[in-house]
């Protein structure tokens, strides 16, 4: 998505670059002939809000724009408007800031503990399926962890068809 001011430089480009119209241009762009001459004032105050946010979003980097504002409204105690420091806000692109994941540091786990003989120690684990006729079933598989030899397989039909 393109911005009006973003379009009006392009048309700027492109009416400097050839000799066309400027109703022709403002249609090509898809801007209006007032958007097209529009100069934007810009103002002292805006450099100062700039500084201040470049300032606190460098300083504090977890703050969004609402701390920002909160901040520069009720501790430092400027009146600005805050859909003028927004504005700001957006064209420093500072709202693009994309904040780093929070990753677990975890340990290693420990080695899983392998039997030495036969015996000593089984697994047991329920398994679910169904049939083509909707008739479905449980198994309990019960395995040796030495070998990984299945013992035994218990098969239960459920009557009911879920």
């Amino acid at each position: 998505m393109v911005r009006p001011s973003q379009r009006r430089e392009m048309a700027e480009h492109i009416a400097k670059q050839r000799k066309l119209s400027i109703q022709k241009i403002c249609r090509i762009v898809e801007i209006s002939k007032t958007c097209f001459r529009y100069k934007p004032k810009l103002c002292k105050e805006n450099k100062v809000i700039a500084d201040w946010l470049i300032r606190l979003t460098s300083t504090y980097r977890n703050w969004g724009f609402g701390l920002c504002f909160l901040y520069l409204r009720n501790v430092k105690g400027f009146s600005w408007n805050h859909k003028r420091v927004y504005r700001i806000y957006r064209e420093l692109e500072l709202n693009l800031r994309i904040k780093p994941k929070k990753r677990l540091s975890r340990e290693k786990p420990d080695p899983l503990n392998v039997p030495e003989q036969i015996n000593v120690s089984w697994s047991m684990d329920f398994m679910h399926d169904q049939l083509g006729d909707r008739r479905s079933y449980r198994l309990l598989n019960v395995i040796d962890d030495y070998n990984r030899e299945v013992l035994d397989v218990e098969v239960i039909q459920l009557l009911f068809a879920q």
